[in-house]
């Protein structure tokens, strides 16, 4: 055990070491730093309720109430990262000692122990028995106990069916839900490429409105398929604290892990935390009461949009965009809970689950006159390959119980919108929808990139080298 816990603490090492060194621009900001001090006082700060909430740099998981949370975009913006994360990697052939390495620390083996151990056991003590008939002299016995290996062969054809056809009914639900928080992130990135191009016709403040409501709904979302409460110890830290909101479950939920047997409808989360933080008092004690929050914050978005008056570029045409968008993120809340809320039919899983367990209870009656000691070990093998492709298609079937990492899709979303608070980090994608210290006559200087003097140019002082095409200078 010990063994293992080194291990992974010299894994973890190497990777944080390696993810350093290949990530050099991604520095954490310290919140005590004169660059700090200053930027905060140069940010440009609005007067609205929204705007009066501040951005704080927990993430969704319980923390500890005795942090003190960070007010600082530009420490959120560092440290959140998005794109990059172990989990992403793309295992080949070559990775086949790593995973064999890892087999103890796999969850599937984890979630599959149980019924390999007692398929193990059993084929063991059958093993044994038949072993020590033929020791004694109970030939005739020992011969009773063999089974044909004929009516396995068939069944497992029928088996692998079925273990195939729900694993890829589950995958198919696996990919619809990525498909939805893919259409959810480009829904929210054209919101706030329409805001940013109409900021003058919509003003700095609804804009703002905007954007935190935006940057709230898919944590919201997330909570709503995935409820993510505190549990007791920091129930009890923060109760008697502004800090701590009670969200009324219109079901009973788990409170703190999520296989704890204790379940209530009170579900306790601190407004210093994502995206309770990013709402007013007054807003958030209205979406707190809803059962809904999701579509609450999508309705009160199409309010948003229907309150901007109209004018010369701002037109019904524009307001009718951005209710559509609206509406295609309620149609992201049906599809989430579609997923969610529907299982594989009932009959189907037990009948799968049934058959496997009784094919593979009786297997070793088949092994045993031609394998002996070894039909446990076999038997044991065969069950987890087996238990494992059905636990593979429980575990996929709700892809939002862990499968989907939701926490990163939440922080993209919440990176490519929350550029509005106009630090550092935000004005990286501000500056598209700012001219100012360009001139036409810059790009003139590149050259006329469409004329064919250009191109029978660039085609002269082409080459090919290590298999990419640059330009020679």
């Amino acid at each position: 055990m010990n063994f293992n816990r080194a291990l992974q603490l010299l894994v973890g090492a190497m990777a944080a070491t390696t993810a350093t060194s290949f990530a050099p621009t991604k520095l954490a900001v310290s919140s005590s730093s004169p660059s700090h001090l200053v930027q905060a006082a140069a940010t440009e700060t609005y007067t609205t309720a929204y705007d009066q909430q501040p951005i704080v740099d927990i993430p969704p998981m319980p923390l500890s109430c005795s942090i003190i949370p960070s007010c600082d975009t530009e420490t959120l913006d560092a440290e959140m990262d998005s794109f990059a994360d172990p989990n992403d990697k793309r295992y080949g052939a070559s990775d086949w000692f790593h995973n064999i390495r890892s087999l103890p620390n796999s969850t599937i083996l984890s979630d599959v122990k149980n019924p390999v151990g007692w398929i193990t056991a059993w084929s063991t003590l059958v093993s044994l028995v038949y072993k020590i008939c033929n020791m004694r002299g109970l030939g005739h016995v020992a011969n009773k106990m063999c089974l044909s290996s004929t009516p396995h062969s068939l069944i497992s054809s029928s088996i692998g069916l079925l273990l195939v056809f729900r694993t890829n009914s589950a995958y198919q639900r696996f990919k619809e839900g990525r498909e939805t928080w893919e259409n959810l992130l480009n829904i929210c990135r054209d919101i706030t490429r329409m805001t940013s191009v109409y900021e003058r016709d919509i003003g700095i403040k609804t804009k703002q409105r905007i954007q935190r409501l935006l940057a709230a709904f898919p944590y919201l979302l997330h909570h709503h398929i995935q409820p993510r409460c505190l549990n007791h110890e920091l129930c009890e830290e923060i109760r008697d604290t502004p800090h701590a909101l009670i969200l009324n479950e219109p079901r009973s939920i788990h409170r703190g892990q999520r296989k704890s047997k204790k379940t209530s409808k009170e579900c306790w989360v601190d407004k210093r935390s994502l995206p309770w933080c990013l709402l007013p008092d007054s807003v958030l004690n209205k979406c707190a009461q809803s059962h809904n929050r999701p579509l609450w914050v999508a309705d009160r978005l199409a309010l948003e949009f229907t309150d901007i008056k109209y004018t010369d570029n701002w037109t019904s045409r524009e307001r009718l965009a951005l209710l559509n968008s609206a509406s295609k993120m309620s149609d992201c809340i049906g599809h989430c809970e579609r997923i969610h809320q529907t299982a594989v039919p009932l009959n189907y899983a037990r009948h799968a689950l049934r058959s496997l367990t009784l094919w593979s209870f009786t297997l070793p009656f088949g092994l045993i006159d031609k394998l002996g000691l070894m039909t446990g070990p076999a038997v044991g093998m065969v069950a987890w390959l087996m238990f494992g492709v059905y636990q593979i298609g429980h575990t996929i079937e709700d892809p939002f119980q862990g499968s989907l990492r939701l926490t990163d899709m939440c922080n993209s979303i919440y990176r490519d919108v929350m550029y509005g608070d106009r630090n550092e980090a935000g004005m990286r994608r501000e500056s598209a929808f700012r001219k100012d210290g360009e001139k036409d006559n810059d790009w003139d200087s590149l050259g006329d990139a469409f004329g064919l003097g250009w191109t029978v140019q660039a085609k002269e002082n082409m080459e090919l080298y290590n298999e990419q095409l640059v330009l020679s200078p």
